[in-house]
Parts: C-alpha cells; structure tokens; sequence
C-alpha cells in the first residue's frame, strides 16, 4: 500500500455514467477511494451497501466517496442501480489505478480491497487494508475523516 502521509497519486478514471473523474481536480475536498474485487459479489455487495449507509455522514465531513474496481462502465451502472449507490463507481478496467495505488492481490489470487482517505491537499491520511472485512472499510474512514475535521 502506499503510506500514510505522501500526496496521492493522480489519475484520470470513468465512472459507472461514462463521466471522466480525475482525482487532482477534487484538491480542496477530502476523497474516500475504496478499490473492491468485483461488482456483485458477497462481500463487495456488502461493502459498497455500508459506503452507502454511510454517505451523507461523509458528505457531511467535506468527502467525495468513489469506488473502483475493474468492472466496466455498463456493470457498474447496472450494480449501482441495484443498490441505489449515491456515489460513483469508477472503471479501472486494465488495473492501472489499482497497481499505482500498490493494491495487492488477496492470496496472489484475487484483487485486493484497500480504502484510502486523501485529505483536502491530496495527501494520504489514512489507508486500510482488510480483504474479509467489509465493515471496517467505512468505519476507519469515517474515523479518519473526522480526525480531519477537528485538526
């Protein structure tokens, strides 16, 4: 994974609408990105859902939430629809963003599910790496980013 405290890498992705998203025009905003293995699967379900269940208390703390995995745009859109996700989905469909990002495979076998929290500035506040753990994602996140808001 990348550490905590160095500026986040830029990149230009598409998300689940076909809308460019570039992660340096988002300076002045906190951004929660959560890579994920795959859309509609058990615990990717149940991630994005917790994203979800948690969006307008990130919003409420300055964050912009993107998830990324390397399903395209048409499976993101049909995934996004099914949950009613209020965040974008975005398609990193030759795992550029993923490698960039230093997120691993599980097991050698299996793309990793890592969550970093970029401050207003573009640097790393926090990051977590759980491949079972759904919960924890949103969790550390929501922590991270009210450290944020009181420093």
């Amino acid at each position: 994974m990348l550490e905590i405290g160095t500026p986040a890498p830029d990149f230009d992705l598409t998300d689940q609408d076909g809308r460019p998203v570039r992660l340096g025009d988002l300076k002045g905003h906190n951004v929660v990105l959560f890579f994920y293995p795959k859309d509609n699967t058990r615990i990717c379900t149940l991630e994005v859902c917790a994203f979800r269940d948690a969006h307008e208390g990130m919003i409420g703390l300055d964050a912009v939430v993107f998830g990324i995995s390397s399903d395209g745009t048409s499976s993101h859109r049909a995934f996004a629809d099914r949950w009613s996700l209020p965040y974008r989905l975005l398609s990193d469909t030759d795992g550029a963003v993923r490698k960039t990002f230093k997120v691993n495979r599980t097991l050698g076998l299996f793309p990793g599910r890592v969550t970093y929290v970029i401050d207003r500035a573009g640097i790393i506040r926090a990051a977590v790496n759980d491949p079972l753990s759904a919960s924890r994602h949103v969790r550390e996140a929501l922590a991270a980013l009210s450290d944020q808001s009181t420093s």
